[in-house]
């Protein structure tokens, strides 16, 4: 697979490639959480990470092609999943990854800009989809533990109890501005963890490959999960 060929950033994981990568997605980022999606401008970015204009429209094209590759290596890079021996202490540890993730000030105004961005850009919806399900399905092994271990019944829906735990913080972040604080991320595990030992998070018997709501005949609408 050659460079003119290949998808966005998959082209030689060292070298210069990787390098010039690094630099366009560090500066999208810093962008995003600057001046937000609608600001995003990719010859801005060439300016920002100190490469050739006609390199980020070779190789992303696009603006929404640029941010599905950040999420990709958002995603990529996030701390893989902690092992505490009990669902509580997975499902803390998971919140506070969260919690400071979204804490931060660039990354929380990243994530923000994303998230606006995904409600009317479907490219950037089905990324942003993604990235939450790699992170996800990262974390739900905790979750099948814990019911192998008899902590919580048997067909819980290992994903929907990881989306529960992160689902309060991400409110916080985008509706009540609310402080973001460990506290904050240990509640959200508590009640998670009590809401799955409680058999609140039975798996669906739906089709396989559709969402709530959404049957196979119906185009599926771009929303944030």
């Amino acid at each position: 697979m050659d460079a003119e060929s290949a998808e966005p950033g998959t082209v030689r994981p060292g070298g210069r490639t990787a390098r010039v990568r690094a630099a366009v997605l560090q500066a999208a980022g810093d962008s995003l959480a600057e001046r937000g999606f609608a600001h995003l401008d990719l010859a801005d970015v060439a300016r920002r990470a100190e490469v050739g204009k006609t390199t980020v429209y070779r190789r992303w094209g696009t603006v929404t092609g640029l941010v599905a590759d950040l999420l990709t290596d958002m995603a990529e890079q996030s701390l893989p999943r902690t092992e505490t021996g009990s669902l509580l202490g997975d499902l803390r540890a998971n919140a506070r990854l969260v919690q400071r993730t979204l804490a931060d000030p660039r990354q929380g105004a990243l994530f923000k800009a994303v998230i606006a961005a995904a409600t009317c850009e479907p490219k950037t919806a089905e990324a942003l989809h993604r990235f939450y399900d790699i992170r996800v399905s990262e974390w739900a092994p905790c979750v099948q533990q814990a019911i192998d271990r008899g902590e919580v019944p048997e067909g819980t829906d290992t994903h929907e109890v990881i989306r529960a735990t992160s689902a309060p913080l991400y409110y916080r972040l985008l509706t009540s501005g609310d402080r973001l604080d460990e506290a904050a991320a240990d509640r959200a595990a508590e009640a998670a963890a009590a809401a799955a030992r409680a058999g609140a998070y039975p798996r669906s018997t739906r089709p396989s490959g559709t969402r709530p709501g959404v049957s196979r005949s119906t185009p599926r609408p771009a929303h944030v999960p």
